[in-house]
């Protein structure tokens, strides 16, 4: 038998010219699942998936040699195969190989009700059976991705010497300040019942990854994150993984640095090593995917200021571009539509938006000079607006308690963090990727409910 024994290795002993494809390697064992099955009288097709690799194996099966061909011929779409077959190469075709069957065994049937067969579903039809949806060409590519982009993630820190830290799931603080959080109790009514104090699914691990940062210079937190916001939109869910890099010395523009060395390494690692998962987004998901990427890749990251969007934006609203949200001024959240505005029509890349409000960003952002502002950074790119979001963090003890009084925070409650700056404080940034925002933004998928396995999102919790 021959040593190739998944469908990857057959493709890329093919792609990269192996020598034992160059002879005769005779018999082949597979395992897979139908993807479809065709015949046209004394000969038929299988496109074989063993899970190993985006593209099928094409088997060919002819009456004359192999037992059981009627049997053949009514195999169902998401049957379960084991074969023995003949490697033959195919250089002439679309694909580089097929195989003749010899033998087969059916390892599972399929029913007739099986959902999935050979038609375009619509992505709305899909969710509600996400337990299947991996089988089918667009999830497979998407889920695919989500694995290779994990691993440049771990790849990226951990070749630069950051330590990977696990941050808790369940906190009793509030690392946004926006309230909007899953209480943790175990008899449905009493958040305090089980820790005695009230307790939460943690919407971020950046405030218990600072603590490492103060032992370790460089960590990355990277998981599961909540949030209960009552939001049906393409881009929120309940449950979602962020990646949470923090950095000691350094400023806001080490961060910066930072977050496109990080965005780069990603778009080039899946390129890398995704690359039929990418071809078939380009093709089937977003014709301009690759272009888009590559543009990124090509152009420099550029810088502006919070306030320079927004004399900008009102010169275009004065100018006649008509934007839905038009009531804009200094102190307002942008929305994505002024951050795309900025990034595809102002800059025609990646832009570095610095200095907001501090009225809209978070307690723990290090106050600018001028009071009014703090050296946050939002990092926007072209056909998404916003992707990544950093600041600078306010190390001054006596700056940082000013401004949790002013927003009435639970001070005692936070006297901990407070303790990073007693106790050997140091300028420090970091920034936070939506992971799953990422998984959207490199495969064209346009709502977050396709890139996440079982997605949570409100009133829809299917598994």
């Amino acid at each position: 038998m021959c040593e190739f024994k998944t469908v990857r290795e057959l493709y890329e002993a093919c792609y990269y010219g192996d020598q034992l494809l160059k002879d005769s390697i005779g018999e082949i064992e597979l395992d897979g699942w139908v993807r479809t099955n065709r015949d046209n009288g004394s000969i038929g097709f299988i496109e074989l998936n063993d899970g190993t690799y985006f593209k099928n194996a094409q088997l060919v099966y002819d009456q004359s040699e192999v037992n059981d061909f009627d049997k053949l011929t009514h195999l169902l779409t998401g049957t379960a195969l084991s074969i023995v077959g003949r490697f033959v190469l195919t250089p002439n075709n679309r694909q580089p190989f097929e195989i003749r069957l010899l033998s087969f065994k059916i390892e599972g049937e399929v029913d007739p009700s099986y959902p999935l067969q050979k038609k375009r579903h619509s992505f709305e039809y899909l969710r509600e059976i996400a337990h299947l949806r991996p089988r089918t060409n667009t999830f497979n590519a998407v889920f695919r991705l989500r694995s290779v982009l994990s691993m440049a993630i771990h790849e990226f820190f951990q070749s630069q010497g950051f330590v990977y830290v696990h941050t808790p799931l369940i906190t009793s603080n509030d690392g946004e300040g926006a309230g909007e959080m899953f209480n943790v109790t175990i008899d449905g009514k009493d958040p305090f019942a089980f820790f005695g104090k009230k307790s939460t699914l943690a919407v971020t691990g950046q405030l218990q990854v600072e603590a490492f940062c103060m032992a370790f210079r460089d960590v990355y937190t990277f998981g599961p994150t909540f949030r209960a916001e009552k939001s049906n939109t393409t881009r929120h869910a309940a449950e979602f993984w962020m990646i949470e890099p923090e950095i000691a010395f350094a400023d806001l523009e080490d961060d910066m640095a930072l977050i496109e060395d990080c965005v780069i390494f990603c778009i080039k690692y899946v390129l890398e090593n995704a690359k039929e998962e990418m071809n078939f987004f380009n093709e089937f998901v977003d014709k301009n995917l690759l272009n888009r990427l590559n543009h990124v890749l090509a152009t420099p990251f550029k810088k502006m200021t919070y306030t320079e969007a927004i004399d900008i934006l009102l010169d275009a609203k004065n100018k006649g571009h008509k934007f839905e949200v038009d009531d804009i001024k200094w102190g307002m959240d942008l929305q994505s539509e002024h951050e795309r505005f900025i990034t595809e029509q102002v800059v025609n890349g990646p832009v570095f938006l610095t200095d907001y409000p501090k009225d809209i960003k978070a307690f723990y952002m290090r106050l600018n000079d001028d009071n009014k502002t703090v050296a946050a950074c939002d990092l926007l790119v072209p056909g998404v607006g916003e992707l990544v979001g950093g600041s600078q963090r306010e190390e001054r003890y006596d700056k940082l308690i000013a401004r949790m009084e002013e927003l009435k925070m639970d001070i005692p409650a936070y006297d901990w963090y407070l303790d990073l700056r007693r106790y050997g404080g140091c300028k420090h940034a970091g920034f936070g990727i939506g992971f799953d925002r990422l998984i959207m933004y490199l495969s064209g998928i346009n709502n977050i409910r396709d890139v996440a396995p079982f997605p949570r999102t409100y009133r829809n919790l299917l598994y």
